[in-house]
């Protein structure tokens, strides 16, 4: 549950009286209730935490009771979420020598600047004094250097920086798909992360004719689909349950058995889904009621992606087996990521 506060100060919870059925007891457990750790609201200026603790003013407290208890969030005035610091050093991991490269930028720039600067000093003084004409030529071809170089470092510099921008949020993008969570059977909801090197997962969202259409042309594909440990994620926008019709006949009991393993996982909370499945549509420039696809490497990062159905012709053809002589050497074979 987000909280989100929209008052003016804190300042004017002391003039409000708790509930009179509030009644905190040691028996409340936060780890009962689940409360998103952050808000992001325009209002306040500054960054205000809160903690559940016996100290807490009841003037406070009584934003929740009964059965609940606060923990703690942020109320902060970030117009979009900060980036994780498992994203970070994601980043650093994949670029180890960007900020090493930044740095010199920034140093080339400073001493290109300081130098051209001394060189403007020299060109009014070559200019005031006659006698100094003829050192105006070099003074112009060392300012001219200088600022060539300021120059070029400064736009080395802004497109390294656009390229982390990218990287990170792309990162970030990928973390909360991560977080996702999936139903592997009637008991078990797992998050994406825990099949990182273990399947490569195709996500299906559109309607439910199109969810249907696509497990209908991925049937003959199936064998070769799992042997490169693709499971499928069928994302239905229009219907909250898919029932997909499988042959049940006793001589095709082994290609039925493996098509229910192919499409077996399930979305759950369908809510966080959309809205993930949203930004990117509207990242990518894609209508929001249109039929798309997404192709996950082993690792977890996307690498393809489009509108309409999964190519799984080209995934077959183009991810190696997971398994077998050559499945150590190609397991990074996914494809580059977008």
């Amino acid at each position: 549950m987000a909280v989100s506060l929209f008052t003016p100060s804190i300042s004017s919870f002391n003039n409000i009286a708790p509930p009179p059925h509030f009644s905190p007891t040691p028996s409340h457990n936060a780890s009962d209730f689940k409360f998103r750790r952050r808000s992001y609201c325009r209002v306040h200026r500054k960054t205000v935490s809160f903690s559940s603790s016996p100290r807490l003013p009841v003037s406070l407290r009584f934003l929740v009771y009964g059965r609940r208890n606060l923990a703690n969030f942020i109320c902060s005035a970030a117009d979009k979420p900060e980036i994780s610091s498992t994203a970070k050093i994601r980043s650093e991991v994949l670029s180890p020598f960007r900020s090493v490269r930044m740095f010199f930028y920034l140093t080339f720039i400073a001493s290109g600047t300081l130098g051209g600067l001394i060189a403007t000093t020299q060109l009014l003084g070559a200019l005031a004094n006659s006698s100094r004409a003829d050192e105006v030529p070099d003074i112009l071809e060392g300012l001219g250097v200088d600022f060539g170089a300021v120059a070029l470092f400064a736009f080395l510099y802004f497109r390294e920086n656009n390229a982390k921008n990218a990287q990170l949020a792309r990162l970030s993008r990928e973390e909360s798909l991560s977080n996702l969570k999936l139903r592997v059977d009637q008991n078990k909801v797992i998050p994406i992360s825990i099949l990182r090197g273990i399947a490569r997962l195709v996500i299906c969202a559109g309607p439910e004719s199109f969810i249907i259409e696509a497990f209908k042309s991925s049937e003959p594909f199936t064998e070769r689909l799992l042997e490169r440990g693709v499971l499928v994620v069928p994302l239905a926008t229009d219907v909250t349950t898919l029932n997909f019709e499988f042959d049940d006949r006793e001589e095709v009991k082994d290609i039925t058995t493996k098509r229910k393993r192919l499409w077996r996982l399930t979305p759950v909370y369908m809510t966080e889904w959309s809205a993930w499945l949203d930004e990117q549509k509207k990242l990518a420039g894609v209508t929001s009621d249109s039929p798309v696809y997404l192709s996950l490497r082993m690792d977890g990062r996307v690498r393809g992606s489009g509108v309409g159905y999964p190519p799984w012709n080209a995934l077959v053809a183009q991810l190696p087996p997971v398994k077998g002589l050559w499945s150590g050497l190609l397991d990074g074979m996914d494809g580059r990521v977008l």
